[in-house]
């Protein structure tokens, strides 16, 4: 797992933020941080690297000093926040964006034979079709493409084969720990009646939709936005 500081200003206030699967920073950079430091993370290639992360690199040092702690995860980091939870520092308040801790599941997360499909067509899917329906509109994809991610599709693509993997090897119970939940109208990753059948049916989480498609962070202009997004 990779990570980067958006802002890192000796604020008070931490967000830490968990990619979906092929992203980085990059896209997230104009979101305006306000009081808030932002440590974003991504690339879950190596996820046991994750949990060293955070069980002993200085990051949970680093981490722990704040005295106010938000997570944010969206797609696949919803998965991958919760499976590494009990290396995570505790959290004021812990916000899931489109993902469910079954990330692939035909009831409750991408159907089987929708990952398996974008598994055997990454090379293309990344060069144009999967990077358009994350998004509702042609003009919410315009938008990203003034600010992509800097990742190699190879890389990308080793990212979703080490993911298939552990993924199939690693699916628990789920016990309430998200507070709070995004969900976009029209998700065309993470198809949206599945999310509401996860978060409806295993949880007492509480629930906003959102007009947006999997990629909705056009819709906010800042990480605070988002934050209060969540205040029906």
């Amino acid at each position: 797992m990779q990570f980067n500081w958006l802002n890192k200003s000796n604020n008070k206030n931490l967000i830490v933020f968990f990619c979906g699967w092929s992203f980085d920073y990059k896209p997230f950079e104009r979101l305006e941080c306000s009081d808030f430091d932002v440590l974003v993370l991504y690339d879950y290639a190596d996820i046991s690297n994750s949990f060293n992360l955070f069980e002993q690199n200085k990051l949970k040092s680093d981490i722990e000093n704040y005295e106010s702690k938000i997570l944010i995860t969206w797609s696949m980091g919803v998965y991958v926040a919760y499976l590494i939870k009990d290396f995570l520092p505790i959290f004021n308040q812990k916000i899931a964006i489109n993902g469910t801790p079954y990330p692939v599941d035909d009831d409750f997360g991408i159907p089987v034979k929708t990952f398996d499909l974008t598994l055997k067509f990454v090379d293309t899917g990344l060069q144009g079709k999967f990077q358009k329906n994350l998004f509702k509109t042609p003009e919410a994809y315009q938008k990203y493409l003034q600010c992509p991610v800097e990742r190699t599709i190879e890389n990308q693509k080793a990212e979703l084969i080490a993911l298939n993997t552990f993924i199939k090897d690693n699916k628990a119970e789920y016990t309430d720990f998200y507070d709070h939940v995004i969900i976009s109208d029209t998700d065309k990753i993470i198809p949206t009646r599945n999310q509401l059948n996860f978060w409806q049916n295993k949880s007492n989480t509480e629930i906003v939709l959102l007009d947006s498609g999997h990629f909705p962070f056009f819709e906010f202009d800042s990480w605070k936005d988002i934050i209060n997004a969540n205040r029906p």
